[in-house]
């Protein structure tokens, strides 16, 4: 039976894996070399220099792939080396229209680094997604979208955007990161690459700093594959060893994480101290129902504000949480918190921000796989 005939759960424990030809060995070896031999010039196994290949790179690049109802996944260094692939896809000229709400180091990279070589970026509202088109040109060659969107936790109609730049011959880019393959399969509603941060949800458990690019298009695979190799910001064999570990227990973390969310949004929304709670599941949230339509589950992140909207008492929270530990990051077992104005979009400049909707006092956290009620009560002894 091929992997495509099993379902989601056990993808994530067998997808991409086969016993070590050598040992049987059940876990994937981690291949730490630098060459390969050859019995001659140009006679080798399939694989040559590792910046080019390496067995357990393979080996989870198939189970990425799997797990996202892809037929091809490349690896990279971080989210942001495989970010930057994927912008190196352009030429100068060339246009993308971005989701305004998004990760700031994805948007430092935009208009920090690559609008200095001539592409131009549009950051705007996409909960509409009718609202693309009028930005689109004859230079417009990608549409980038992040579903639930970091950190307001925006939804975005993955299956309308698909139709409006399949209608413009344009390159449909979804960043995963927030989801995972778990609650969302992004290429199944029209998206064509698909992007991960992998040090989040699929590693897991905070050790590992990882990316991923998923799609079924063979010519992108194989001018994306040429970016890897050509600019070499590709993972190590243990840190891919890790994220294949933590992919293992995907399902039951993800199960954990919703559960928790789901607890921890609707206790912030009874807090007479919290004003507004920003979580995918709650039915008024705007795009619910696309949520519903897309997703399989929830997800355990969540931004709020409290009632004053005081920046100096949301930062007493921050300090005063022991479980929620505050760090940058999100998606591992353990519980974080954190201020998105300053932390994860401080690149961001804060006008752009607060007309985005990203106040200076709202809060996120990641809501890790503890015991909801520890978890509950660390947030009313910090929030009061």
């Amino acid at each position: 039976m091929s992997n495509n005939q099993y379902k989601l759960n056990t993808k994530l424990i067998h997808a991409g894996i086969t016993p070590d030809p050598t040992t049987g060995a059940i876990m994937t070896p981690i291949y730490q070399t630098s060459t390969y031999v050859q019995a001659g010039p140009g006679d080798h196994k399939g694989y040559e220099y590792a910046r080019t290949q390496n067995p357990t790179r393979t080996v989870l690049q198939d189970a990425l792939a799997a797990i996202e109802n892809g037929k091809y996944g490349l690896c990279f260094g971080s989210g942001m080396a495989a970010t930057d692939a994927v912008v190196k896809l352009l030429a100068p000229g060339d246009e993308v229209i971005v989701s305004n709400d998004l990760y700031g180091g994805t948007y430092r990279l935009m208009t920090k680094i690559f609008a200095n070589y001539g592409i131009k970026f549009h950051f705007i509202g996409m909960q509409d997604a009718g609202n693309i088109t009028q930005y689109i040109n004859s230079n417009t060659k990608m549409i980038w979208i992040e579903t639930p969107t970091n950190p307001l936790l925006n939804v975005i109609d993955i299956a309308a955007c698909s139709v409006i730049a399949k209608a413009h011959n344009l390159i449909l880019v979804c960043d995963n990161t927030f989801a995972s393959p778990y609650l969302q399969t992004p290429l199944d509603h029209g998206a064509d690459i698909v992007l991960h941060s992998a040090t989040k949800y699929l590693g897991g458990h905070s050790d590992v700093v990882h990316g991923a690019l998923i799609m079924n298009d063979s010519s992108l695979e194989e001018r994306l594959r040429f970016i890897q190799n050509s600019c070499g910001a590709v993972p190590g064999p243990h840190d891919c060893w890790l994220v294949l570990r933590g992919i293992k227990t995907l399902h039951v973390r993800m199960q954990r994480h919703c559960e928790n969310g789901e607890a921890i949004a609707h206790y912030l929304r009874s807090h007479p101290k919290v004003g507004k709670v920003l979580w995918v599941g709650f039915e008024e949230h705007p795009n619910h129902e696309i949520a519903k339509k897309q997703m399989r589950g929830f997800g355990g992140m969540i931004s709020f504000t409290l009632k004053d909207d005081n920046i100096d008492e949301a930062i007493k929270v921050l300090k005063k949480t022991e479980l929620f530990a505050l760090a940058e990051s999100l998606g591992g077992v353990e519980s974080l918190i954190g201020h998105p104005a300053t932390m994860t979009h401080a690149s961001i400049p804060r006008e752009d921000r607060i007309k985005n909707g990203l106040v200076d006092s709202l809060i996120r956290l990641s809501v890790g796989i503890e015991d909801i009620d520890d978890l509950i009560e660390d947030l009313r002894q910090a929030i009061g």
